[in-house]
């Protein structure tokens, strides 16, 4: 993308900052960049919706959330996701602040997205609106391919509390477009879900390929019908590297090297994963040009993990526990995964040290690789000499 590309998508992701002060004030400004946020999606976003569906969900369990909150809220980590941390850049600290203020975001008692179905949620600076385990396509539509999906969430039901929401916000169309034009919307990531059951449940390759362009569709259909209320500025993250997640590997193990690649994945499932992202890509950026005063803008999740994978020890991680759960179980060292007793029930341990390894629970990611994921995407999404970084 031409620089003076990269610039107009920066001057519609936030006119008031880029554009009315330019690139190089950007580090002086002391007022947030969004006045809210609103995240739609799965597991790897979820604050708290699925627990309060299902109390007994395994991360409202301990040791979930144990090294930031102390106690589990929800979410599918020891800790922060990359919603939070994208939240404390763009929401609650000024401009200057950079990700290593967390701590003192914590101290103030700062608020995060609270969960939508949180009856007593502060939705002042946003909403969250993800489920864990939420497909992208609906039970039926999953079933009528011969997939069964344990869940009862899917990602259109999620515009639907939106548009709830919206009641008590705002009264009149004009109203509510003007509030969401200020506002920063994630669609996603969504979509993984649909390709993990099948991919459990025995289904093919081909399979699995067929179901991309619906999905695709499905997401798109949503960031569309956002825009139509009125959200200016989306954020429409790809898929992980899903070859390299502790769950693809344990249930995926071969003794064939050459299914492997430099950073011990399975090619194939990473191949599958670009497949999918080069589709939601195109897709992404058809709608942009059909609605070129709207900023769509990619979150390349896959390369943000393999770049974090690929300098790991340098970044913290330990070399022999890099495809290790940190919460787990399981006869097979290598991974310490049993799908059968996960992270949350009894007997299950918990690594020393969260923070030097990348997969918490087999299936979502520690704090800090969640962390170092953000650092990625903000420096891709903000301007490389602002200080809108992790320090």
């Amino acid at each position: 993308m031409l620089a003076r590309d990269v610039f107009r998508v920066l001057c519609i992701l936030s006119p008031f900052i880029f554009c009315a002060y330019g690139v190089n004030t950007l580090s002086r400004l002391e007022k947030p960049i969004f006045e809210a946020m609103y995240q739609f999606g799965d597991s790897i976003a979820d604050a708290g919706n699925r627990v309060r569906e299902f109390p007994h969900y395994s991360c409202g369990r301990p040791p979930y959330g144990q090294t930031f909150f102390h106690h589990p809220t929800g979410g599918c980590s020891d800790g922060l996701l990359i919603i939070d941390f994208f939240g404390m850049i763009f929401i609650l600290l000024p401009v200057s602040s950079s990700l290593s203020h967390v701590i003192t975001a914590k101290a103030l008692n700062l608020p995060f997205l609270d969960p939508y179905l949180d009856k007593n949620g502060n939705f002042t600076h946003g909403v969250n609106f993800a489920v864990a385990g939420a497909t992208a396509l609906n039970v039926s539509t999953l079933a009528a391919k011969n997939i069964t999906a344990n869940v009862s969430s899917s990602l259109l039901v999620q515009p639907d509390w939106f548009k709830s929401h919206l009641n008590s916000m705002c009264f009149t169309p004009s109203e509510c477009k003007e509030k969401l034009g200020k506002a920063l919307f994630f669609a996603g990531e969504i979509g993984g879900n649909d390709y993990n059951f099948a991919a459990y449940q025995g289904k093919t390759m081909e399979h699995l390929q067929a179901l991309v362009p619906e999905v695709i569709q499905t997401i798109m259909h949503v960031v569309k019908e956002l825009i139509d209320v009125g959200a200016r500025r989306i954020i429409v993250p790809g898929n992980f590297p899903v070859g390299c997640m502790t769950v693809y590997l344990a249930k995926f193990k071969t003794d064939d090297t050459k299914m492997y690649d430099e950073l011990n994945c399975l090619r194939r499932w990473n191949e599958f994963a670009m497949f999918q992202n080069d589709q939601l890509q195109t897709a992404i950026q058809d709608l942009q040009e059909r609605l070129p005063d709207v900023a769509i803008v990619y979150a390349d999740y896959y390369t943000a993990l393999t770049s974090i994978l690929s300098r790991a020890t340098s970044l913290g991680f330990e070399e022999d526990g890099l495809q290790k759960a940190c919460c787990g179980t399981g006869n097979n060292d290598q991974y310490n995964f049993d799908s059968s007793k996960m992270c949350g029930y009894h007997g299950v341990s918990v690594c020393p040290d969260p923070n030097k390894r990348v997969s918490w629970d087999g299936i979502h990611l520690t704090q800090h690789a969640y962390q170092l994921v953000a650092d990625w995407l903000l420096q891709y999404i903000l301007p490389t000499n602002s200080k809108v970084q992790v320090a």
